[in-house]
């Protein structure tokens, strides 16, 4: 099966894939690394890992239909299997969800449905929740909402600054995102209205 991994940033999720694939954990090929930000570092995490690279920037499209349009045709010529969204800071209209129709997957910050949005971290830490940790689930057309693949928990310290319990959550995250990715290739998951059943 062939990947694409969306990025907007420092790419250490996307990081983490790469390691799991050249370690033989994730059995699958990273074809492509799709980002909207031509200066973000995980550019260059990909093109050291020897992974195509596309950059597509929305300012150059009149219309989003034309600026997703140019990515979907680089995701079928490369033959897409699973799109995997990495800090990828743009939501996906419901024609390219569509599109690719549960084979969208996404890691959250937070535990979901808590703390939806850009700073499920922080939100969490300024809550005082004593729980928190990263969310795997598939993309739909509202954000944030579609059926949870894996989560885990993190707990939250006396001594956690909103830092260290980033820190903390994004260890967690390099650990759940690879392992969904592998129960996607694997056919192991089976979705059943909101639950995501993982198959034996």
């Amino acid at each position: 099966m062939n990947i694409a991994v969306f990025c907007s940033g420092n790419g250490t999720n996307l990081e983490a894939i790469i390691n799991s694939q050249k370690k033989g954990s994730i059995k699958a090929d990273i074809r492509l690394v799709v980002s909207d930000t031509p200066d973000c570092f995980a550019l260059t995490r990909a093109k050291n890992a020897g992974i195509k690279t596309l950059v597509v920037e929305r300012k150059n499209f009149k219309t989003k239909k034309d600026f997703e349009e140019a990515i979907l045709k680089a995701l079928q010529k490369e033959n897409i299997g699973l799109v995997a969204l990495a800090g990828y800071m743009r939501i996906l209209s419901g024609d390219f969800i569509k599109a690719y129709e549960n084979r969208i997957i996404n890691i959250h910050p937070a535990l979901l449905p808590s703390f939806k949005g850009t700073q499920g971290i922080k939100d969490a830490f300024v809550y005082g929740v004593k729980v928190t940790g990263p969310t795997v689930h598939f993309v739909t057309p509202d954000m944030d909402a579609g059926p949870i693949i894996l989560q885990s928990p993190v707990k939250v310290t006396e001594d956690d600054t909103e830092e260290t319990l980033a820190e903390a959550v994004h260890a967690e995250e390099h650990k759940i995102y690879p392992r969904a990715i592998q129960l996607f290739v694997e056919g192991k998951l089976k979705i059943e209205g909101r639950r995501v059943r993982i198959l034996e």
